[in-house]
Order: structure tokens, then sequence, then C-alpha cells
């Protein structure tokens, strides 16, 4: 009896253990173009239906009916039931389908912070000789953006610098954004024995660096580069830009990527010319628009269209990126993994370096590729993102369609 009694609790717990693990794959997020059907594993008990009036229509004549009758880039919710139990809700992007010219062209970034941006600390000595750390207790974390002192707004180092030696030792009001929250506190500056005026901060206001173009949409001058975010080099927070500048590079030398050390690619940005705007700085890429196309030297004929994330195949793809000849060449890898359902991060596939003119070059994947397009079957799907330090050969690349809805809300 006992027994008896372990095997049905046994084979309830695992019963239970399919269902959790199944309703935990279904993505909180999916990106679908116009005409593509929402496809979801489910098992016996499982049922998605849109929520709106529309609930006797089959799930997929409800996507196929969404996707023709919405507007771009609209949202559509549907609702995950476990027996009639609603469980969960699933947000579906439709986008419309979009033709693009890929890139593959090394250029510079440079991007300046809303506010400046925290990136150390350190304790002051004052004119008495004694350490000081006004900083302290007031909440300020490195990774975090001062944005005003008292009613005066900080665009810059000097604008603090500014305040802080305009204070004359007298406590000023800090305005920071903490976890995307604006925060308040007090500082009383210290006067040094150089009779200026610190608070123990290390601020930033710009940062710079060059990486790779993924592509361009002519119809609206959008431009989409890198496939992941810039983050700073201190904090490894991704820093929020209120603009920035796209230019021109030379790349001077590379770097040749090693087990265990990732390789680079040396350009230089300052003083370049300034080629477009950037608008938009996202853990799925930077985004912008070009304002002289004509110095990415983009041939507009050779658009293509963007690939689903279903019509990627694991198998043999080609990348776009620009080498120390400075000319935009096609190179040979493998798509290993395709993961679906992700949405959360700018890990989509995980892919491999094959082409041997490139291994010889590189080593693999090194910085400033971020953001080669990556092409299949005559459409773009990706871009790569990130290497495997341990094996320079392989790196992960994300979902063209991800970058496709992030450079949509630029427009």
């Amino acid at each position: 009896m006992k027994k008896r009694i372990i095997y049905i609790v046994l084979i309830g717990l695992i019963i239970s253990l399919v269902y959790i693990s199944c309703i935990t794959n279904i993505p909180d997020s999916i990106i679908l173009f116009e005409n593509e059907d929402l496809e979801i594993n489910k098992i016996l008990g499982i049922e998605v239906d849109l929520l709106d009036e529309v609930d006797s229509l089959s799930e997929k004549n409800v996507i196929q009916t969404v996707t023709q009758d919405y507007n771009d880039t609209e949202t559509v919710r549907f609702g995950v039931e476990l027996f009639g139990i609603k469980v969960k809700e699933i947000s579906v992007d439709i986008l419309e389908e979009i033709e693009v010219v890929p890139l593959g062209g090394i250029i510079g970034m440079k991007l300046y912070t809303k506010g400046v941006l925290v990136v150390g600390m350190s304790e002051i000595y004052g004119q008495d000789n004694r350490k000081y750390k006004p900083y302290e207790n007031t909440g300020i974390k490195e990774g975090d953006t001062i944005i005003r002192i008292d009613d005066e707004e900080i665009l810059s180092t000097e604008d603090l610098v500014h305040c802080i030696n305009g204070s004359n030792g007298e406590q000023i009001k800090v305005t920071y954004i903490h976890n995307e929250k604006e925060v308040e506190t007090n500082i009383t500056p210290i006067q040094t024995e150089k009779n200026n005026y610190k608070i123990g901060l290390w601020v930033r206001d710009a940062a710079a660096g060059v990486g790779t173009a993924t592509f361009y949409d002519e119809t609206t001058g959008s431009i989409a580069m890198l496939g992941h975010g810039i983050l700073d080099i201190d904090t490894e927070e991704l820093i929020d830009i209120s603009d920035g500048e796209i230019t021109k590079t030379n790349i001077i030398s590379i770097v040749k990527g090693k087990d265990g050390k990732t390789g680079r690619i040396q350009g230089i940005v300052e003083g370049q010319q300034t080629i477009g705007e950037i608008q938009k700085n996202t853990y799925f890429g930077v985004y912008g628009k070009i304002n002289n196309i004509n110095e990415l030297n983009v041939d507009s004929t050779k658009t293509v269209k963007v690939g689903t994330r279903d019509e990627i195949e694991t198998g043999q793809a080609l990348i776009l990126c620009t080498l120390d000849d400075g000319k935009v060449k096609e190179y040979e890898i493998e798509i290993e993994k395709i993961y679906l359902n992700n949405n959360t991060n700018n890990k989509s596939m995980l892919v491999r370096i094959t082409d041997q003119e490139l291994l010889e070059k590189t080593g693999g994947i090194i910085q400033g590729m971020s953001g080669s397009p990556i092409i299949q079957n005559g459409k773009l799907v990706g871009a790569l993102t990130h290497v495997l330090v341990q094996n320079p050969k392989q790196g992960y690349a994300v979902f063209a369609d991800i970058m496709i809805k992030e450079m949509k809300e630029v427009n």
C-alpha cells in the first residue's frame, strides 16, 4: 500500500514537473513578421488564446488574422491557460516585412551620457590633511548617473566641477539616477590643500569605440550596429546616453585572438568625420540615423529580406566584416545551435568561424567584429555579438528580428 502511494506521488510529481517545464518554456514575449505563424509547443490541457473577442478562432487563424490586420510593430497579447485556468501571458510583437542593406563596415562611435556616470570613488585629503569620504552614506553607487546639482542640470564633467567648486564647501543637493529611478541626496564638498572642492567621485561623460555596422534601412535612413549595447568599461553597466555620433574610422591594426585571450580591431575614432547620429543604446545593439550615406559606400541594389528565426537552419552561413584591407568581404561560418524562444538577451545563436582566411587573420571572433551581419539563404538572419573567450572560434549572435524591432522603436 505504501509503495503504491509512493508511486502515485512520484508519478504526480513527474507530471507536475512536465507541466511546469512546458509552461516555463513558453516565452513571455515573441517577435513575428507579418503572416508568420505563432508556433508554441503545447501538451494536453494547455491552450493559447488571443486576449480579445475572437477566442473562438483557432490559434493559427488568430495569428494570421492578427499579423494581417494589425499595423506595423503592434503588440498583441495571448493568454496561456492550463485546464481553463490562466497561468501566463505572451506578448507578441508583429513586424512588417522589411528589406535592408547588410553592411559589415567598421565604424566609430562616440556616446554622450545623460548627466555624468559615476565610475569610481576615492578618499580625498582635506586642508587639515585628514581623509574624507563625502559620498559615504549618500546611497550613490558606481554605475549611477548624476543629473543635477541643486537645480542646475549636469551635462558634462565640467558642469559638475563648476557646481562643486561654486559651493564653497556648503552642502549641495545631488540628484542621480539609480536603477532607472531619480534619487536625491545631500553631499558636503571638502576643500583640498589646493583650495578646490571635491566630493570623492570619479565620473565620465562620454565613451568611444569601434564596431561593425550591421544593416541600413534606406526608407528611413536608420542604421543598426554592434548587435549588443555599449557598456561602461569600469561599471560594466549599459551606458544611458543622451546622444552620440557615428564617425568614419581607420583600422590601425588587428590583434589576433587566442584561447583565453580576446583579440581586437584597433581603430581611430577621435577627429574622424561624423556621418550620423546615435539615438539609442540597447542590450540588442546601437541604433541611429545616417546623414552622409555616401561615406558608408552603401550599395542600395544589394538589399535583402530579413529572415524569420524559424527560417534559420543549423549549418553553413556567411558573415560580412572588414579587416586590414578596409574592404567588406564574405567569410564562412557554421550556425551550430539556435535558441528559438530567446527574446531576453543577445545570445540567440551559437556560431563557429570556419573560414580559414578569417581564422588566419583574427584567430576567430574578435572585438570590433560585433555587429557583423549573418546571411543565410540570401536573407539577413542575425549579427555577431560575443566571443567565447576560451575558444575564440566560437561565439554568439543575435536574431535579426530583434534588431529590427529595436530599430523600429527609434523611428
